[in-house]
């Protein structure tokens, strides 16, 4: 017998293979979508994430042009780019749908989210919770003996942090607009 043998069924690792399979890997992408501000249109949007298994982690929709009745979707989704393609692709033959943009692939671009956030505390976890929000450069909207409710805006990130170092603080309850997104420049 052999100093090197292999089990039946076993598979061996090469390492040349160790790079990652770069179509299996998860991106974040931020998509607008211009569309005629019609009854059902959001439907058939979320419709066909839904339908096809796909994860919406923010959206946002408002109408941005009133004498032309256009509204902008802005969808933040995480896929491979095989299904970021696919869904872009099946976003532009939805008919009421006028122009379909990937601000991730497009170029640098602003986004911004609003939130409110509601913090239940007392003594020396108010002064603290007090003093972070200066720091995040959020408003106090509402207050009480025992609670604030903060206005906070920002990026994604910047809120999650926000939040995270509010949780031991006493923070009770989030609520969040989603992204709102439009490309730099000209």
């Amino acid at each position: 017998m052999s100093a090197l043998h292999i089990k039946k069924g076993s598979t061996s690792h090469s390492a040349y293979n160790l790079r990652p399979n770069f179509s299996d890997v998860q991106e974040r992408h931020t998509i607008t979508v211009l569309v005629e501000n019609e009854p059902g249109v959001l439907a058939r949007v979320i419709g066909l994430f839904s339908g096809r298994g796909y994860n919406i982690d923010s959206l946002t929709v408002a109408e941005v042009d009133h004498t032309g009745h256009l509204s902008r979707i802005t969808i933040v989704t995480t896929g491979t780019p095989q299904v970021i393609e696919q869904i872009k692709a099946q976003l532009g033959r939805i008919v009421p749908v006028h122009e379909v943009t990937d601000l991730t692939v497009e170029g640098p671009f602003v986004e911004r989210e609003l939130a409110i956030v509601k913090v239940v505390s007392e003594g020396d976890k108010r002064v603290e919770a007090m003093r972070l929000a200066e720091i995040f450069r959020a408003k106090v909207v509402d207050t009480t003996l025992n609670s604030f409710i903060f206005e906070l805006t920002g990026a994604p990130d910047k809120i999650d942090a926000f939040a995270e170092l509010m949780r031991p603080l006493g923070l009770t309850k989030i609520a969040r607009t989603g992204v709102a997104a439009l490309l730099r420049g000209s």
